[in-house]
């Protein structure tokens, strides 16, 4: 089993001590998060709730999600960083193909772009991208990026996007994984027909045996049953080594944890986000590792 360690509502000026210690303490995988604004009115309904409502307020720093993966390769050698999630159809593909291949070559192809196509019609609105159809959409600009990610020249003839031969560069030396989120039957479609992987909310372990057993099933559906396929959970009832073996035997590859809430609780010190880095490393590795 491989873990990632989520960046969500820490303080930024934390994320590149906290990036070094996950690296030295042998972590594979930081997860950001992603929103550009929060609205004061917001009438979206938030699908990952009982009520309806976003599980943050309006303090809550959103850290621009590519600016801070560089920021936090730049200062390690070997941890993996990935969106866990990107709303992808909130932007141009262009522009999104470049930040997050410029993060591949720079960081030694240490990304992962994990995507969703997002709740928010606020925030869509706001950043001038349609928000009906946008599931479609997304798809199309993942096979967009990954032309413009070759470095070769491309064109494109689609329903959302039509461009004549161009190529972008620098274009990364591998190709870059893409891991897709969302709950719906037409986003688990999505990560098991494009994805490399599929990143998920809060669970249970059962909740999660079933959602794996659907993705495999729909894995043989598109005829990919037999590539890597990486399933990022994050489980509310795994707390111990024992509790993590079972989420492994559930069918997930990357536990998706913060640490430190298990010795110093949902903290804002950053020394006491460092300890549970490392103590978390110390305390479970050992036992889930080879």
């Amino acid at each position: 089993m491989k873990f990632a360690m989520s960046m969500a509502f820490s303080d930024p000026s934390h994320w590149l001590p906290m990036a070094r210690a996950a690296d030295d303490a042998g972590w594979d995988l930081a997860l950001v998060s992603d929103h550009v604004v929060h609205p004061e009115t917001i009438e979206s309904p938030y699908p990952y709730t009982d009520d309806a409502k976003p599980r943050w307020d309006a303090p809550t720093p959103w850290p621009d999600p590519w600016v801070a993966i560089g920021a936090m390769a730049a200062v390690t050698e070997r941890l993996r960083f990935c969106t866990g999630i990107y709303v992808l159809p909130m932007r141009n593909p262009f522009v999104v193909a470049k930040a997050v291949g410029t993060a591949a070559v720079l960081s030694g192809n240490r990304v992962t772009l994990g995507m969703g196509v997002g709740w928010m019609k606020e925030e869509f609105d706001l950043l001038e991208q349609p928000f009906a159809r946008r599931g479609r959409r997304a798809d199309e600009m993942l096979e967009v990026m990954r032309k413009l990610w070759t470095g070769e020249v491309v064109e494109h003839r689609g329903e959302f996007y039509d461009f004549a031969p161009l190529s972008m560069t620098p274009a990364p030396s591998q190709p870059i994984p893409v891991i897709v989120g969302g709950l719906s039957e037409p986003a688990l479609r999505r990560a098991a027909r494009l994805g490399d992987g599929w990143i998920s909310d809060l669970h249970t372990t059962d909740e999660m045996r079933e959602i794996a057993t659907r993705l495999h099933a729909l894995r043989r559906e598109a005829g990919r049953a037999d590539e890597p396929f990486d399933i990022v959970a994050a489980c509310i009832d795994a707390s111990d080594a024992d509790g993590y073996r079972r989420v492994a035997d559930a069918g997930v590859t990357t536990l998706q944890t913060m640490p430190w809430l298990f010795y110093s609780g949902l903290t804002g010190d950053l020394q006491e986000k460092l300890d549970g880095i490392r103590r978390f490393a110390d305390d479970v590795f050992p036992k889930l590792r080879p």
